[in-house]
């Protein structure tokens, strides 16, 4: 595995990483009663809330519901998505040149 696989591997788990905790974000917020000045739920929400309201201002609420929590699940599983494409086909052309020798 070269340098850039490497690369585009460790942001693919890094994203991984990223869509569990915004999952996370979105359940605790279905509960009111969720105390968002807590340590652990204040790092939280300052991890997360810059990207969703990157999403937010796109798609505002409707009735209540925040649907661009969706919009934004689905970019990052893309570009989740793209990275590992991206890994195994240089994963492939490398062995396909070394194979060649």
């Amino acid at each position: 595995m070269d340098g850039i696989s490497i690369v585009f591997l460790a942001l693919s788990r890094f994203i991984g990483i990223y869509l569990v905790l915004l999952i996370i974000r979105v359940l605790l917020s279905w509960f009111p009663n969720v105390d968002w000045s807590n340590p652990a739920f204040s790092a939280l929400s300052q991890i997360t809330d810059p990207y969703l309201n990157l999403f937010r201002s796109i798609i505002p609420p409707l009735g209540g519901i925040d649907f661009s929590a969706i919009l934004a699940f689905i970019v990052l599983q893309f570009v989740q998505s793209a990275l590992s494409n991206a890994v195994v086909a240089l994963s492939s052309s490398s062995y396909m040149a070394y194979s060649a020798f």
